[in-house]
């Protein structure tokens, strides 16, 4: 089957069933998406498919085919960090860094429907589950890269 991964075309020999996230992980060797729960609870396995955040871990990867899947590998570049991955440095937000790339997708999505997010918007969207708890600096982070928040140029960059 043909996935569009990256803004790459992939062709992936897997089951039809299999979920995305062993796609990622076990046939394309993309590491960054993580194995949390494997019931679409905790959320670390976020990536966007065609910008709305989507658990992986549940998904069938044939459910895909046609459709734009982003993983964290493509968030930034290396040398070129995306605005979410710097403000999540500025707020020092990631303790352990297990759920971070999820957090990372998940908060990509909600900026690209919700530019300037609401405290509400933001805990409406960001549904994962973080075992160390930063929550308060995941929401600060949110919106200094919209723009709202300490040290922000109030310019969202691309």
């Amino acid at each position: 089957m043909e996935l569009h991964i990256n803004g790459q075309a992939v062709q992936v020999d897997a089951d039809p069933a299999m979920p995305l996230l062993w796609v990622l992980r076990d046939l394309l060797n993309m590491t960054g998406t993580k194995f949390g729960c494997g019931v679409a609870a905790c959320g670390a396995c976020t990536v966007r498919v065609d910008g709305l955040a989507v658990r992986s871990c549940v998904v069938p990867a044939a459910t895909l085919v046609g459709k734009r899947i982003q993983t964290i590998e493509a968030l930034g570049a290396p040398g070129k960090p995306h605005v979410l991955q710097q403000a999540w440095v500025a707020e020092q937000v990631p303790q352990c860094g297990y759920c971070q790339s999820g957090m990372l997708m998940a908060a990509a999505a909600l900026l690209e429907k919700t530019p300037k997010p609401s405290d509400a918007d933001i805990d409406a969207a960001m549904t994962n589950i973080c075992r160390c708890g930063t929550y308060q600096r995941i929401r600060i982070a949110i919106k200094r890269a919209a723009g709202m928040g300490p040290g922000s140029t109030g310019k969202r960059r691309p």
